[in-house]
């Protein structure tokens, strides 16, 4: 059946000598977004973790705007099923109070932006490793050595929002094969622990969703993991996670991350500024996919280094507008000399090249590598000129510390 154009509400006939009618059809643009707690926040928060500025969407809901969501119900299996809970609702408070905030509010720019319907089928758990969302023949082709005996009944199952298969058998499949834009996906807390593996694991969770959904050329938009102390703020899981989320996305074709190194909060997992996240999904998808260039969506990362005078001049990838702020302290930076010992640094963007950042420490004379926001805690201040931060990155490339 042919797409009509944009709009609705629309009805569908469907015949077989028998008429059914299909009423209140919106056409538009439709996304998937998944993962575990970050991505299943609701708008109404979690206890005694509010989500900022939720309240006035969740009581300006008005069920005539275009926007309509899909929320998937929990279900963990070691069979692949064909059906699921779930249906579409429209955008009125209760929904909305009870719907993932990253997706909603990435729908409402969208929504905003475009001016045609614009629909999200929310399908996350929190706590859950990619592992749990990727299908049994991934495993069979690409990771022999990860055990399956849970799926034959050889073992129990240990966790059932982790361990392998379960939640795509139960909360993927069942959808197969609707069409869908695009993904945003917000995970990787719970596999934080092994950076390099979840470089090939999420990609392979891209092309299998690609596949399975046959959509081959659909955008994929991650978010990085935000600060947190993690038992040790000094610890630096956040940045050799980061990367790998970075140079996953840089090696996928059609897909990109946002950082979130600007929101975090020290003592909880779930930051409240899911509006920015959100938001920053959308700016990427709208410049990527829909062709609104005029925003510089796509977050500043680091080209190269070189060191003299005691400095570090750190050149960034970042659009025509340069990095921001100007003829300021920028937060976050730490300099290194061949003692591999990080101490905090100063830094300023280069008063003559708009994309470089010099680094300089008095208690480090002869500087051979800088990071960015790589630890645990951090609280970064780069930027491009219009308010997308960097996220973690690195000028060395030392052994991850124990």
């Amino acid at each position: 059946v042919q797409t009509p154009s944009a709009g609705g509400p629309y009805e569908i006939s469907i015949s077989d000598g028998e008429k059914v009618v299909l009423k209140d059809v919106l056409v538009g643009e439709v996304w998937f977004a998944s993962g575990q707690s970050n991505m299943e926040m609701p708008m109404n928060g979690y206890d005694s973790q509010p989500v900022r500025n939720s309240t006035e969407y969740i009581v300006n809901a008005k069920a005539s705007r275009p926007l309509r969501i899909c929320n998937i119900e929990k279900q963990s299996s070691i069979a692949v099923k064909d059906s699921c809970g779930g249906a579409w609702g429209k955008n009125t408070p209760g929904i909305v109070a009870n719907t993932s905030a990253t997706a909603y509010f990435f729908a409402d720019a969208l929504q905003n932006a475009l001016d045609v319907p614009v629909g999200v089928i929310v399908s996350s758990w929190g706590g859950s490793k990619i592992e749990a969302w990727l299908k049994e023949e991934v495993f069979e082709k690409e990771y022999p050595e990860v055990s399956l005996a849970h799926l034959r009944g050889e073992r129990p199952v240990r966790r059932e929002f982790q361990d392998p298969c379960l939640l795509y058998n139960g909360q993927v499949a069942p959808l197969i094969p609707y069409t869908f834009k695009g993904i945003i996906w917000y995970q990787g807390e719970a596999n934080r622990r092994e950076p390099d593996k979840y470089v090939s694991l999420q990609q392979s969770y891209v092309k299998m969703m690609r596949e399975d959904f046959r959509v081959p050329e659909a955008p994929f938009y991650c978010v990085q993991i935000a600060p947190y102390f993690y038992n040790d703020a000094s610890k630096s899981l956040v940045g050799y996670f980061c990367e790998a989320q970075q140079k996953s996305v840089q090696e996928t074709g059609h897909a990109g991350y946002v950082t979130t190194v600007d929101i975090g909060e020290y003592g909880v997992i779930h930051p409240a500024r899911k509006q920015e996240v959100g938001r920053r999904l959308a700016w990427l998808a709208l410049h990527n996919d829909y062709g609104m260039t005029a925003v510089e969506a796509v977050a500043p990362y680091y080209d190269s280094a070189v060191f003299h005078d005691g400095k570090g001049f750190v050149k960034m990838v970042v659009g025509d507008s340069g990095l921001s702020p100007k003829a300021a302290d920028i937060p976050g930076f730490e300099i290194a000399g061949a003692d591999r010992v990080f101490v905090p640094a100063i830094a300023r963007r280069d008063e003559k090249q708009k994309d470089v950042v010099v680094v300089w420490s008095d208690d480090v004379p002869y500087p051979v590598a800088v990071r960015y926001c790589w630890r645990n805690w951090s609280e970064g201040g780069l930027y491009n000129n219009f308010g997308i931060p960097a996220g973690p990155f690195r000028t060395d490339g030392w052994p991850q510390e124990k």
